[in-house]
């Protein structure tokens, strides 16, 4: 199960940079990866499978953002396309425009390379970012992945994402003990399916 949190996001002048780099970046990547896949269809009449990394050595300055950002370009791109494809009731995926789209990208928490320590959130080649954490995360929460954005007036947000264990939709609680023994507290869930 999915739960998602957003809190206020402080940064400095430097990751202010990085982020505007990786929101442009990330409407670049995402617009060069759509119109070589309509060239692609128009001269053969097949699908381009491109990703980021194959972009890198034409575009050396997209190496400047998070990698993880990019790809979740494709995957927006990917699941755009699949969805017009797939006959569902969606426009073919459209470019994005950098006076009309939404300031925003999503990286994804591999090997803790993204995680909340005290009043700062570490995020990828942007390092510890303070954050107004105005709720506590419960234990036991696994962090997924984080969306940062840019409001119109400028403040900045991060939307993270955490994975919680629950129980599949075909159990039911049907009671819960409590027991105290020396120093050690233990509960206990009954459940039947």
């Amino acid at each position: 199960m999915h739960k998602g949190y957003k809190f206020r996001i402080y940064p400095n002048e430097e990751q202010r940079i990085l982020f505007d780099k990786t929101f442009g970046c990330v409407r670049f990547i995402y617009n060069q990866m759509l119109s070589d896949k309509i060239t692609h269809y128009k001269l053969t009449g097949e699908m381009l499978y491109c990703y980021p990394s194959q972009y890198k050595a034409e575009y050396p300055w997209l190496k400047e953002v998070d990698s993880l950002a990019l790809v979740g370009a494709y995957n927006a791109l990917d699941s755009a396309y699949r969805n017009f494809f797939n006959g569902k009731s969606v426009g073919f995926p459209k470019f994005k425009s950098k006076k009309n789209s939404q300031n925003t990208y999503t990286t994804n928490c591999v090997n803790r390379n993204i995680r909340i320590e005290g009043k700062h959130i570490v995020l990828p080649k942007a390092g510890k970012v303070r954050i107004t954490q105005h709720r506590s995360i419960p234990f036991g929460y696994k962090l997924k992945s984080v969306t940062v954005s840019q409001s119109p007036s400028g403040k900045y947000y991060a939307a993270i994402l955490f994975e919680y264990p629950g129980f599949p939709k075909n159990y039911s609680v049907v009671s819960m003990e409590a027991s105290k023994h020396e120093s050690i507290s233990c509960c206990f869930l009954v459940i039947s399916e």
